[in-house]
């Protein structure tokens, strides 16, 4: 019997072959395989009033590159939600507010997103009357906002329940739960070019290794992100387990 659908993606783009494609394989084909998710594209070139199905032009005062026109975007969108009423409409842009976990996770709440994949020098700026929050993956410029929708839509479709293998995949990911960075893992061979696993994971003491595994993730949250650790702050007991990883010398001893 087929899962229970629980988020739909309307994805706005010139590009919507480029969104199937990447469907086809990896966790975001299989929630969609699985009926966890739904996705459909909207391409602006089927909504432009020209013979030629342009949707971008020179933008006005002059300047390099070309803009994404308002009227064959406003009318995908205005698709999009019809198909997805209530759904919010997120610009996948550079200028957008850093895309973290906890916004993931309040993303995977909802029945569904639509998202806008902008493209060239951008889009017209009328266009975000339409939208209702800007997002981006970082601070760098892309060709598009099509790999960032992706991103997106994989970060969210891994916290949806059922479609990764074990149930605590999620909450022991980075930024999850603990707020921490995750520990390190290995698996078989027990040695690799010199360097072997460490051996509290080879014990079978559970407390010892989860002992361990909550000190790593303290040990490289604190060499890596401090902002998170600060940000975080220390719980009962960590303080000493963090002074512990940095006095036997940092990441991996047992």
């Amino acid at each position: 019997m087929a899962s229970r659908l629980v988020m739909r993606f309307d994805v706005v783009t010139i590009f919507p072959g480029l969104i199937r494609s990447y469907l086809q394989e990896g966790v975001v084909g299989r929630a969609l395989t699985r009926g966890l998710i739904a996705v459909q594209t909207w391409d602006p070139r089927d909504f432009s009033d020209n013979a030629y199905r342009r949707v971008d032009d020179r933008p006005f005062g002059g300047g390099p590159g070309m803009l994404m026109m308002a009227p064959p975007l406003l009318a995908a969108i205005a698709a999009a939600r019809e198909a997805n009423p209530g759904a919010p409409v997120i610009y996948l842009s550079p200028q957008g507010q850093r895309l973290q976990q906890r916004a993931v996770q309040d993303f995977a709440a909802l029945p569904g997103l639509i998202l806008l994949a902008g493209r060239y020098e951008g889009i017209d700026e009328r266009v975000l009357a339409a939208v209702d929050a800007e997002w981006s993956i970082g601070d760098y410029v892309l060709a598009g906002g099509e790999l960032p929708a992706l991103v997106l839509m994989e970060a969210v479709a891994r916290q949806l329940p059922g479609l990764l293998g074990h149930a605590d995949s999620v909450t022991e990911d980075s930024f999850s739960g603990s707020g921490l960075l995750d520990c390190p893992h290995y698996t078989r061979p027990e040695s690799v070019a010199g360097q072997r696993v460490p051996e509290v994971l080879l014990s079978g003491d559970h407390a010892r290794i989860r002992r361990w595994r909550l000190q790593q993730s303290l040990g490289r949250t604190a060499e890596r992100r401090p902002d998170l650790l600060e940000q975080r702050g220390l719980q009962a007991g960590e303080e000493t387990l963090l002074e512990e990883y940095r006095r036997q010398g940092g990441e991996t001893q047992s």
